[in-house]
């Protein structure tokens, strides 16, 4: 096939077919040359247009201008290794303009240890052009072009970025020079067993336009003095969350108008409500009101070029328990590169010879630096034992470092390294190094030798043997899946990988999902997935299910299940099911790999049984939620009218829809209603009311005349309720204006059929409404223009007497003195039509589904938002950033992604070790934006105490059934010396010493299955093996005491 030939693929737009990218092993004049017989960048796709549809996740990372600078970037990566399959995997997801890839060096049967697109029929072909059509095939708009020849000063000119993972210390500072003088960033990558170097050089004025991607901060002002060093104090419900050295920009200031759009002014931070601005005594005076904003200013940077940065470096540290082991690696690196040099090939693995002799070029190359600081010799003896391995997590964790680099050379988005940064994960190595011998590491030409370099073969065939649970097939399960199929994770007789996801590919899950391809749309994650690493390792023995974890798959997941596992990788996007799959961990006693991300953060988790605690030992601190109140009467932000319009959209179309289907549906829903409690039987049955006979629509123009009443309603009616009741000039009781701080005083809007916005709703609204009763839609904005003239709109009359509540204490004590209409009720239930009357009506409930751009979803919340920031004249918001607030979208990005699955496997190899001290492990928190890294190690578990015996969370009670109540009661005090005061089971409680006495003698004689059956109404499921049951006891001395759990066996049947 040439490469003009068209791929044709049904699920990409005509104008988006994509072209095969080739090889070239020639020198190419230009970039733009060399990639013109490839996808250009989406051919019709030019740079100005970003595929929201793909990108969307991560350009809530980067934003907007910073996607465009990148897809104006031409990128070389050299070196097609482990970590320079990493680097390009990662940038081609990112969307460059586009990546070259070059490599003098033909693959070699140990190239396969990490990298993932090479597999033993490239043996003996040049790694890039390998490597090629895989990589292209990640992201149609990025042309990917392979290159194997010189890299001459020339061809390194067309780049903006050039990195290189495999060359020599002398190849270096010869490209550094040229890519230093023409202003084109170098970032510098390799990763030697267990120790990896990044090096940073962007030039000589490299400008930062936003040091760490947090959205600017704001906040309300209280007051502002009037003096040579004004302060600013905010309200004290918001802390301004602003930094020495921060600058801000003021707005809505009254009386000191000047500072109103005025220039960024530097702050400096007197407390957490206070800072002061500089000279305000010549302003006017400042009477209230007014809006604080950081403003994020450039930063600009000056790099050292290589040669003077490698003789004075400067560190990024990534661990602080290492604090001094960067100068030390730095030096083992530069003597690798010598020994390197003097003897054509990395020294041996685990061979003390070599070790001497590099340790001995190491202390004359640190002499003859001028460098006094005591040297590190074990340090560099591990160094040269393990040099020549290759660590397929490493390569993922570094890669995902580099790629970033990357974009933040191409973008000016974040902060960059200044200059190096050097990682390890020794801890991965036993404590006694004297278990690994030099013969059980040497090279046995098999796939995982660049791993047995480091570990050994006994290891890796231990590694073969486990048997691992991934939870999750998402961005971070793909990652998973990779990083385990490269290490030979369930290869061996008896290993085996199982990865269970119920979803469904999604074209926005491509940009970081990198298992899956534009052909995989729509087909299960977790097939898609199983089958692209068998393609990477043909001896990973994977099988994919397509469940949800939850008490409802515990037939599948059952006992047998969870003991034959070595331990669980997590790669869940929620909080519910990551605790589920805790406390499953926890209860059979099996290590638990954790991880997260959030955008350019990322976290990582190692829970191993007797000796951490556990995911669900900690939790994040409650989202903060929005007052009621301000909600329904005070927005002041447009996250408050985005969860309003969100609110609306569940009201009218969801949950109104609901009631009036289940009424529809179920002749026992009106019984089950009048049982529910409060006022819930009256407001249910009056919006089954509203749906079946108020505003039930027969027509398309009946839709329009809702909608356009609603509008009404909504934007005139009540805004002018509110301001009959709070005028403009309100004053509070202590004499101060009402519409002041937080409230933002309204004004009404007025329809208009030539105001886009006020159709746009009207379009969306009436169409919505059209959907749940099955009515033909119209999306034609003339038609509905036309029609909404017609509709009459009843006059409002603000009225005395109403009600508003202006705090949610308030607004408790109003729903909370309402007693039941009974009357009302009655009178409901007599005008609710028969079923007979509606036979034939069917009402769908709409579920929001916020990425499906035709269902007119987000439209609705986008003008509905909208039209209320206009009425009380807030910002208002576009629709990717709607999206992203009313969506609860999470921020995504490759980069991220990769570094933390690489993480959360270098702790997989402790585990499998079987290491058993909590200095050995590692928890990780990564933020790329800063960059940050820490780590530290895992919180042990908790320990508690009864009597004089010690347990943790990992300990509990075992008992062998069948007993009664009676002699499970008696067994407790007989064995522990523990009385039993309440007994229970999941929510059912089976037994308290305050229960009647009646049901206490009724289940005293009764079996504990059959209590249980008859307390919670269910039959046990033929799968169940044992019964969980929580108790409260007292000790002797009557006083309350914590104990474990109790793990009750069912006799077999």
């Amino acid at each position: 096939m040439s490469s003009a030939e068209v791929v044709d693929n049904s699920v990409d737009p005509p104008a988006k077919k994509r072209k095969l990218a080739t090889g070239d092993s020639t020198a190419a004049k230009s970039v733009s040359l060399a990639t013109s017989d490839m996808a250009q960048n989406g051919s019709s796709h030019s740079s100005e247009v970003i595929d929201e549809s793909l990108y969307s996740r991560q350009i809530y990372v980067l934003g907007y201008e910073a996607m465009r600078r990148m897809a104006t970037s031409d990128v070389l990566i050299s070196g097609l290794g482990g970590l320079g399959v990493e680097v390009a995997k990662n940038v081609i997801l990112g969307g460059v303009k586009s990546v070259t890839l070059h490599d003098e060096a033909v693959c070699k049967v140990a190239d396969l240890t990490s990298q993932f697109y090479l597999t033993e029929s490239d043996i003996g072909k040049n790694r890039a052009e390998a490597c090629l059509t895989q990589l292209s095939e990640l992201n149609m708009y990025v042309p990917t072009k392979a290159y194997n020849g010189q890299l001459t000063d020339d061809f390194l000119k067309q780049f903006r970025v050039v990195v290189l993972t495999n060359s020599s210390l002398k190849e270096q500072l010869r490209i550094a020079e040229v890519t230093h003088e023409n202003d084109i960033a170098l970032i510098i990558a390799d990763t030697r067993g267990l120790f990896a170097q990044v090096f940073c050089d962007f030039g000589k004025k490299f400008t930062v336009v936003d040091t760490t991607g947090e959205n600017p901060v704001s906040a309300m002002i209280a007051s502002i003095s009037q003096e040579p060093e004004g302060v600013v104090t905010c309200l004290d419900e918001t802390r301004h969350g602003l930094e020495d050295g921060d600058y801000v920009t003021f707005s809505e200031v009254l009386g000191m108008s000047e500072l109103n759009g005025c220039a960024p002014k530097k702050i400096r931070v007197l407390g957490p409500y206070t800072f002061s601005i500089g000279d305000t005594s010549t302003y006017s005076e400042y009477k209230r009101g007014g809006i604080v904003t950081q403003v994020k200013m450039p930063k600009f940077i000056h790099f050292k070029p290589l040669k003077e940065s490698i003789k004075e470096p400067e560190f990024v540290i990534t661990d602080f328990a290492k604090f001094e082991r960067p100068s030390q690696t730095h030096l083992a690196y530069i003597t690798l590169h010598k020994y390197i040099e003097q003897h054509g090939e990395a020294p041996k693995p685990w061979n003390e010879e070599d070790a001497g002799v590099f340790v001995a070029l190491a202390k004359s190359t640190s002499l003859a630096g001028g460098n006094d600081e005591e040297l590190n010799t074990e340090l560099l003896e591990t160094f040269s034992k393990i040099s020549s391995g290759d660590i397929p997590p490493l390569s993922a964790a570094v890669g995902g470092i580099v790629a970033q680099e990357i974009m933040k050379a191409c973008s000016g988005k974040f902060n960059p390294i200044y200059q190096w940064l050097y990682f390890d994960a020794l801890e991965c190595l036993p404590s006694d190094l004297s278990q690994i011998k030099e013969e059980d590491c040497k090279a046995a030409g098999t796939r995982y030798d660049g791993q047995v370099a480091v570990f050994g073969s006994t290891f890796q065939q231990c590694l073969g043997a486990l048997k691992y649970f991934v939870v999750g097939a998402g961005a971070i399960g793909c990652e998973l899946l990779k990083n385990f199929a490269m290490m030979g994770i369930g290869t061996s007789e008896g290993g085996q990988v199982t990865i269970t996801d119920m979803d469904l590919i999604e074209k926005s899950n491509l940009n970081r999902q990198f298992l899956f391809r534009t052909s995989d749309i729509q087909c299960p994650k977790s097939l898609c997935a199983a089958k692209a690493v068998r393609r990477m390792n043909p001896a990973v023995n994977v099988v994919a299910h397509e469940n949800r974890v939850g008490p409802e798959t515990e037939r599948v997941y059952d006992d047998a299940f969870f003991e034959s596992l070595d331990g669980v990788a997590n790669a869940l996007d929620n909080v519910d099911g990551r605790i589920y799959m805790d406390r499953r961990c926890v209860y059979y006693r099996k290590p638990l790999l954790e991880s997260g991300t959030l955008g350019t953060k990322g976290n990582t988790q190692v829970v191993v049984p007797f000796l951490t605690e556990s995911y669900s030992s900690s939790q994040d601190p409650p989202e903060k939620s929005i007052p009621i109140c301000t909600l329904k009467n005070f927005p002041n932000a447009i996250e408050h009218t985005l969860q309003w319009a969100r609110d609306s959209f569940e009201g009218l179309f969801r949950q109104a829809a609901e009631n009036a289907a289940q009424y529809l549906a179920d002749s026992a829903f009106v019984e089950r209603t009048l049982k529910l409690p409060g006022v819930q039987p009256l407001e249910v049955l009056e919006s089954v009311k509203h749906a079946l006979v108020d505003h039930r629509p027969r027509s398309f123009e009946d839709c329009v005349a809702w909608a356009r009443c609603y509008w009404q309603e909504q934007y005139n009616d009540q805004i002018r309720q509110l301001l009959f009741n709070f005028p403009p000039d309100q004053l509070t009781s202590s004499g101060q204006p009402f519409w002041s701080g937080p409230k933002r005083c309204p004004t009404p809007l007025t329809f208009s059929v030539d105001d886009p916005l006020h159709i746009d709703y009207i379009l969306a609204a009436a169409n919505l409404k059209a959907e749940v009763y099955g009515i033909t839609q119209n999306r034609n904005r003339e038609i509905i223009a036309s029609m909404v003239e017609n509709v009459d709109v009843p006059e409002f009359i603000p009225k005395s007497g109403v009600k508003i509540a202006v705090t949610d204490s308030q607004m408790q004590v109003s729903n909370g003195a309402g007693n039941l209409d009974h009357d009302r009720i009655n009178q409901l239930q007599k005008e609710l039509p028969s079923r007979d009357e509606l036979k034939g009506l069917i009402i769908t409930p709409l579920v929001f589904e916020k990425d499906n751009d035709t269902n007119l979803h987000m439209d609705f919340i986008v003008a509905s938002s909208n039209l209320r920031a206009a009425n009380y004249n807030i910002p208002s918001a576009d629709r990717h950033k709607s999206k992203l607030i009313a969506g609860k979208i999470i921020p995504a990005i490759a980069t991220t992604t990769s570094v933390i699955a690489g993480l959360a496997c270098l702790e997989l190899y402790k585990l499998a070790q079987g290491f058993k001290t909590l200095e050995r492990f590692k928890n990780g928190f990564v933020n790329l934006a800063l960059p940050f890294f820490g780590f530290s190690e895992p919180i042990a578990a908790p320990k508690m105490k009864y009597y004089e015996e010690e347990w943790t969370l990992w300990d509990r009670f075992e008992v062998e059934g069948e007993l009664t109540l009676r002699e499970f009661l008696d067994y407790f005090k007989e064995k522990y010396n523990l009385e039993i005061t309440m007994l229970s089971q999941g929510v059912c409680m089976l037994y308290s010493f305050f229960m009647a006495k009646p049901k206490c003698v009724e289940r005293m004689n009764l079996p504990m299955s059959e209590v249980v059956k008859k307390v919670s109404k269910k039959r046990l499921e033929p799968h169940v093996r044992a019964l969980v049951f929580e108790l409260c006891c007292n000790d002797s001395d009557g006083n309350d005491v914590e104990v474990p759990y109790v793990r009750y066996t069912l006799p077999d049947n």
